[in-house]
């Protein structure tokens, strides 16, 4: 008996099918869709002025095509391998220090047993993510000029004048307050993945003999392994996003030898100095030399523990 073959709808039939099923589902995904179109995808097009003399009169269309020549006089800028050094070495410093703090804390926070107390600290902890960085800058620089109570502390110990005028002392500042600013709410993703964790693992474990410091590393740690890489893979591919904001608002001139950044670099020459088309093929550097780490952490880690972003 001779079997009769159906033909498959075709992809457009089974989305028009699925639209009218749910109508919902795609206005939600239109809304996200025009966003990312408008706002991550359309806005592109302008990265073509970083080969370009761009004149804004002339518009991009008829800006003179110059080639790699912004790129090259990047590359021979007699700042490139400061700015390059402070860019890496502030990102690398919030990356050592600022990426396993939110994991320990998560992990202590999983621990109290008083939910009165525990709330309390979430609380308390999360409170300065919602401070808007000129806030935090200005607390900063109070706290740290030559009449900051933390500079009359730090000058118990040998140190002299302002901490933030003092270029050797900037990354230390940067790092530390930005992990202060962060931790508590960059924690919730590791709390929220403690959470999925089966009790009775914990359970099994304390039977075994395994302590509370045992069943943390043994138990709590190994759970959340797949978060902790994947966000660390995502940490790499910001490593060259230094928050210009907050690097912008502290530092000065006596500063900029550790204090300049890539970021502040882009913002002096497209705002201040309106070379557009220079401050665009930094930008595309930069974002080049993302994509490259990126790339890199998620190929390292799949070789290593066989996750990763794709």
């Amino acid at each position: 008996m001779t079997q009769i073959q159906t033909k498959r709808p075709s992809v457009w039939r089974r989305l028009a099918t699925n639209i009218r099923r749910h109508p919902m589902v795609y206005v939600m995904l239109a809304v996200v869709m025009v966003y990312f179109i408008l706002f991550c995808y359309w806005p592109m097009y302008g990265n073509i002025i970083a080969f370009q003399d761009y004149k804004p009169v002339r518009g991009i269309a008829r800006s003179e095509f110059v080639g790699l020549e912004n790129f090259e006089k990047f590359f021979s800028n007699f700042y490139f391998y400061r700015l390059l050094r402070n860019t890496l070495l502030i990102s690398g410093l919030n990356l050592l220090f600022g990426f396993p703090f939110p994991i320990i804390f998560a992990v202590l926070l999983n621990e109290m047993r008083n939910q009165k107390a525990k709330r309390v600290v979430q609380t308390i902890t999360y409170l300065p993510h919602f401070i808007t960085t000129v806030v935090i800058c200005s607390m900063i620089i109070q706290f740290t000029n030559s009449t900051g109570f933390i500079t009359g502390i730090v000058n118990l110990f040998g140190h002299s004048g302002s901490l933030i005028g003092d270029p050797a002392c900037f990354r230390a500042i940067y790092v530390v307050s930005d992990i202060w600013q962060s931790f508590g709410w960059n924690s919730i993703i590791y709390i929220a993945a403690i959470s999925t964790i089966n009790p009775d693992l914990y359970e099994a474990a304390a039977i075994d003999g395994a302590n509370r410091a045992q069943r943390m590393w043994h138990v709590t740690l190994p759970g959340i392994r797949e978060t902790i890489v994947i966000m660390l893979i995502m940490a790499c591919g910001r490593l060259m996003n230094v928050g210009w904001e907050k690097a912008f608002l502290l530092q000065s001139e006596a500063t900029y030898e550790t204090s300049d950044i890539i970021s502040t670099f882009v913002y002096r020459k497209g705002f201040v100095e309106n070379d557009y088309s220079y401050s665009a093929a930094v930008n595309i550097f930069n974002s080049v030399i993302n994509l490259i780490l990126l790339t890199a952490a998620n190929k390292i880690s799949n070789k290593l523990s066989g996750s990763g972003l794709w």
